[in-house]
């Protein structure tokens, strides 16, 4: 349980430093969000009175505590560029973010732990050999070509789905996930030749283990032995993996959306930045924060779970 507890602190504390850096970054970073707002052509009155209605002109300190202060009670304050409040902003993009890292986590647990294992099973087979050579090239291709390469063959020319006419989930469920499949799609492909690669690994490491020797044999098939006995052990070494792989499905899909015309965080977090929003800017960089910090601490809970062999010494 200490542990737990010094975990949950350092997580915290974490929390609150990038708090403060990036609240400290956003407002040294060059450029004026009243100048932007009013233009060039606007006085220096104007520029003030409009800095003052947006607070701007008091202490760095005091705005910082008043934004946590007000990130405490679910107030994330107003944006500068569309002057609604942000919490009302980020309500439906935040979802269609959600939803398109749920469908490609999805794909790459359906696909990833399987194919691991499969190419563990075929070793020095030419099956295993294609596979590993796939793995390889969806690992080096970037993102943003990934997209553009699904955009060109089945949105252009097969015309499976209409590229950048995105459709909310409320208007028509089916065309919303017919479009969303495919940036899932490039968002998982990399993500699954990474897991399938160290799946792979792990489990060719535990088949050496004595019991998979003791399995054998007492008769158990090959398959059994690799999916019901070898996987279970494998997979604690990989959980780490798998953390790693949801924090950048969860926050780091910023380009894929904006390939693919898709009105989530991603667009909203750089329009942001461009026009020196700075109550939504902040509000997404603490999102990805409390993404990444959330996710390594089930990661460290889960590992505790599934192998007992780990012994906490404080």
């Amino acid at each position: 349980m200490r542990y737990f507890v010094k975990k949950l602190c350092i997580m915290l504390v974490t929390l609150f430093v990038i708090s403060l850096v990036t609240f400290w970054l956003f407002h040294i970073v060059p450029g004026d969000p009243a100048e932007m707002m009013l233009g060039t052509s606007a006085s220096q009155e104007q520029l003030n009175n409009l800095r003052k209605e947006l607070g701007l002109d008091r202490p760095l300190m005091v705005q910082y505590v008043d934004w946590v202060d007000g990130a405490l009670h679910k107030d994330l304050g107003k944006s500068i560029q569309y002057g609604k409040e942000v919490t009302k902003l980020l309500k439906g993009k935040l979802s269609v973010s959600l939803i398109l890292g749920g469908m490609a986590l999805f794909l790459v647990i359906l696909i990833g732990i399987p194919l691991g294992v499969f190419t563990a099973g075929r070793k020095h087979a030419f099956s295993e050999q294609l596979l590993n050579f796939v793995n390889i090239l969806g690992i080096s291709v970037p993102g943003f070509f990934l997209s553009i390469l699904l955009i060109w063959v089945f949105g252009l020319v097969l015309h499976w789905f209409t590229p950048g006419r995105f459709i909310p989930l409320h208007r028509n469920p089916a065309k919303f996930f017919q479009f969303m499949i495919w940036p899932a799609i490039a968002i998982a492909i990399p993500q699954t030749c990474v897991l399938s690669k160290y799946i792979r690994t792990a489990v060719i490491e535990e088949v050496r283990s004595d019991y998979v020797r003791t399995a054998r044999s007492k008769g158990s098939t090959k398959n059994r032995i690799l999916y019901v006995h070898v996987l279970k052990n494998a997979i604690v070494s990989v959980v780490p993996l798998i953390g790693m792989i949801v924090s950048g499905i969860f926050s780091g899909s910023i380009v894929i959306e904006q390939v693919f015309g898709i009105p989530g965080i991603g667009r909203l977090l750089i329009a942001s930045v461009s026009a020196r929003d700075y109550p939504i800017a902040q509000t997404l960089v603490m999102y990805i924060a409390v993404v990444i910090l959330v996710v390594n601490f089930v990661v460290d809970i889960v590992i505790q779970i599934l192998d007992p062999r780990i012994r906490i010494s404080r």
